[in-house]
C-alpha cells in the first residue's frame, strides 16, 4: 500500500498553483531569495522537488499572521497537523505496511525546512518532527505486534508522540540519568523526572528511556537503559510547561513521574539495550533540526530582502546600501554553504553511513548561519525589527534553539575535534 502522500507527488507533476509550479530543465540564475519556497536547487533529485511542491501546497494556508497567532496564544498549531496527516505526510519516513511511504531523511529534511521557510519557524517544524525520527527505534527494534500498535495510529495523526531522554539533574550526560523502571514481571514501575519534552501538553504516547539497572551495577554504562513507548498516564505522570524565549506555540516541559506502571508490551527490543537503540536516531535529527534551521533563515532573508527593496529613507531604497546589502548576501552564501553540506549528510544516512561527522558539522553550519540571517534581518527592518507585526524578531528568538539542541555546539567541535582531527579528548 502507498500512502496517499506518494501519489499527491505524482498529481503535483500538472498542478498549476502558482507557488508549486516547478521547472526541471537547467536554469542558468539561482532563483530570486525574495521568491515564496522557490524549488530549484541543482543538487536535489526529483522525488525532493516533488516533496518541496507538496509540502509548499499545504504551507501556503498558514501565512505568518497565523504563526504570529499561535506565538501569542500559546495553541498548538493542530489545522497544520491535521492537514499533514490527511495528506499522509506524518509518515514520509515510515514502512509503506503501516501506512508510511518510505522515503529517506533526504526527502524529510527538505519536508522540515519548507514548513519552517514557509514562516511556520521552529514552532511549524516542531508540531511534527517527532514523527520523522521519533519511532525510529520502533521501525528497526520493534516486534511486528509492536510495529503495528504503534506505527500506524502515528502515521494517521491519531495519536501524539512526546520524547522524555534528558533530566534536569544530567542534561546531556544521558548515561547518568536517573529515572528508573523497575521490573516487576508483566509490568514495570517507572519512577523519575524529563525535562524539555516538547509537545506534552497535547500528546498522548511517550517514547522514554530509563534505567532499568543501577549505574554501579553495570559493567559499561551504556548499559542497563531501556526504551519504552507507551501511553501518557497522566494520572502517574504530571506535566509542567515551561516558559521560554520562543517557539510558544509548541510546549516544552518538565515531567514528573511516580509509580507509574508501563506494561512489559512496550518495552522497545531487550532489556538495557535502549542507549544503543535510542542512538540509531540522532543523526537523523541532527539532520531534520540543521534543516529546520536553514528554513528560518531563508525566511528571514527573504523578509529583509524584500523590506530593503521596498523602505526609503532619504529618497532612495535601503538596498542600496552597501551597509545594508552586504550582510545580506554574506547570509546568502553561509546558508546555501549549509545546505550544501547538511544534504550531503542526509545523502550519507540514506545510503546507510552511520558516522556523524556531517550530521553534526551540518546542523553547526546551518544553525550558525540561520541565526546570524535572522539577526540581520531584524537589523535590517531597524526599529520595525523589534515589532511583532513583521514577524522577524519570532524568527530571531526561533532561531537560538537549533543552536542549543539537540546537541550544544560545543558538543559538536569535540566530536569533530576527537573522531575527525584524532585530537585527544577535550575536557
Amino acid at each position: 500500500m502507498r500512502l496517499r502522500a506518494v501519489g499527491q507527488l505524482a498529481l503535483l507533476k500538472g498542478c498549476s498553483h502558482p507557488l508549486t509550479r516547478v521547472s526541471y530543465a537547467r536554469r542558468t540564475l539561482h532563483a530570486k531569495a525574495t521568491e515564496f519556497l522557490q524549488n530549484n536547487q541543482p543538487d536535489w533529485t526529483e522525488s525532493m522537488h516533488e516533496v518541496r511542491e507538496a509540502i509548499s501546497k499545504i504551507c501556503s494556508k498558514y501565512p505568518d499572521e497565523y504563526w504570529l497567532e499561535k506565538d501569542n496564544k500559546h495553541e498548538f498549531p493542530q489545522d497544520l497537523h491535521r492537514d499533514m496527516a490527511n495528506d499522509g505526510w506524518l509518515g514520509i519516513c515510515m514502512p509503506q505496511e503501516y501506512g508510511g511511504s518510505e522515503l529517506g531523511i533526504s526527502e524529510a529534511t527538505v519536508m522540515m525546512q519548507t514548513i519552517s521557510e514557509s514562516g511556520a519557524g521552529m514552532a511549524g517544524a516542531s508540531s511534527v518532527h517527532m514523527n520523522i525520527f521519533g519511532l525510529e527505534p520502533v521501525v528497526k527494534f520493534g516486534t511486528t505486534a509492536q510495529k503495528e500498535r504503534m506505527l500506524a495510529p502515528l502515521i494517521q495523526g491519531k495519536e501524539k508522540p512526546c520524547f522524555g531522554v534528558t533530566e534536569p539533574n544530567t542534561g546531556l550526560d544521558t548515561l547518568k540519568l536517573q529515572s528508573s523502571a523497575r521490573n516487576m514481571g508483566d509490568h514495570y514501575i517507572l519512577n523519575g523526572s524529563k525535562i524539555w519534552t516538547s509537545t506534552a501538553q497535547v500528546a498522548n504516547k511517550i517514547l522514554i528511556l530509563v534505567r532499568t539497572t543501577p549505574l554501579d551495577q553495570v559493567t559499561k554504562p551504556t548499559h542497563g537503559l531501556s526504551l519504552f513507548y507507551t501511553d501518557l498516564d497522566r494520572t502517574a505522570v504530571k506535566v509542567t510547561e515551561i516558559p521560554k524565549l520562543g517557539r510558544s506555540a509548541v510546549d516544552s516541559n518538565v515531567i514528573f513521574f511516580e509509580n507509574w506502571k508501563v506494561p512489559k508490551e512496550d518495552l522497545i527490543g531487550e532489556e538495557g539495550n535502549g542507549f544503543k537503540i535510542i542512538m540509531h536516531g540522532m543523526n537523523a535529527e541532527r539532520i531534520l533540526v540543521g534543516g529546520e534551521a536553514l528554513g528560518l533563515g531563508y525566511a528571514a532573508l527573504r523578509r529583509a530582502c524584500i523590506y530593503a527593496q521596498e523602505r526609503s529613507v532619504f529618497g532612495r531604497p535601503i538596498g542600496k546600501n552597501q551597509g545594508i546589502q552586504h550582510p545580506l548576501a554574506d547570509s546568502w552564501m553561509k546558508l546555501e554553504a549549509a545546505r550544501l553540506m547538511l544534504y550531503q549528510a542526509a545523502r550519507m544516512y540514506d545510503q546507510g553511513h552511520s558516522t556523524g561527522e556531517y550530521a553534526n558539522a551540518g546542523k553547526f553550519l546551518a544553525a550558525e548561519a540561520a541565526f546570524e540571517a535572522c539577526e540581520r534581518a531584524v537589523l535590517t527592518h531597524g526599529g520595525m525589527g523589534y515589532a511583532k507585526e513583521y514577524h522577524v524578531e519570532r524568527y530571531l528568538r526561533e532561531a537560538m534553539l537549533p543552536r542549543i539542541a539537540p546537541i550544544s555546539r560545543e558538543l559538536i567541535y569535540n566530536y569533530i575535534g576527537e573522531r575527525v582531527l584524532g585530537l585527544a579528548k577535550s575536557y
